[in-house]
């Protein structure tokens, strides 16, 4: 009785070192949750606006904007393969033919959901060419965000395509550039989705 349960049990463990880990879930693509190109009846008022840089040459997968200095333009940018950040600068092109497209980054504070704000309204209203693909923001701080900048996140949620938050990673304030090999699991997820939505023809 025992050598047959400990040949049962010897089995079960068997079937245990050799059963396959479970595959990672695909990223899926969501729904738009906010406008997809210029809406009429969208003004924009300001004389400023967000900079423009002249661009030329084939267009990246993804120019990678920030609103504002700091926002995580060129962090962002290093974890995506094929993007370009456009040095805090909106890219427009002299001649006509192709469509860029154009991911905003921001911090999550309320100078950095501002910003984000007024360069979403600025597309909206026509004043930008090219495409918007969505919004980054990147945590300014550990933890859940204030009442009040969570807020304000829900608000200019509405006034883009597609809102990605990527968590606070504590280790980013210790090199330049982020090792790809080593991302949380979180942030793994948010970079699959955005990749998914800045894919040729997937905006």
């Amino acid at each position: 009785m025992a050598a047959a349960a400990r040949h049962s049990a010897s089995k079960w463990l068997q079937a245990l070192e050799v059963a396959p880990e479970p595959a990672a879930a695909p990223a899926l693509r969501d729904a738009p949750a906010g406008p997809t190109r210029p809406q009429r009846g969208v003004r924009w008022v300001s004389e400023a606006g967000v900079p423009r840089t002249t661009v030329t040459g084939p267009a990246p997968s993804v120019w990678v904007m920030g609103v504002h200095g700091g926002s995580g333009e060129s962090t962002l940018s290093a974890l995506l393969e094929s993007a370009v950040p456009t040095d805090h600068a909106w890219p427009v092109r002299e001649e006509r033919g192709g469509q860029d497209v154009v991911l905003l980054v921001s911090r999550s504070n309320a100078a950095g959901l501002r910003a984000a704000q007024l360069a979403a309204i600025e597309y909206g209203s026509g004043a930008l060419p090219g495409a918007l693909a969505g919004l980054v923001v990147m945590a300014d701080a550990p933890g859940r965000l204030p009442k009040a900048l969570a807020d304000r996140l829900r608000l200019v949620a509405g006034a883009v395509p597609h809102l990605w938050q990527v968590p606070w990673v504590e280790g980013w304030r210790l090199t330049e550039t982020p090792d790809p090999a080593s991302l949380p699991p979180s942030v793994r997820g948010v970079l699959d989705k955005i990749r998914l939505h800045t894919a040729a023809g997937n905006q």
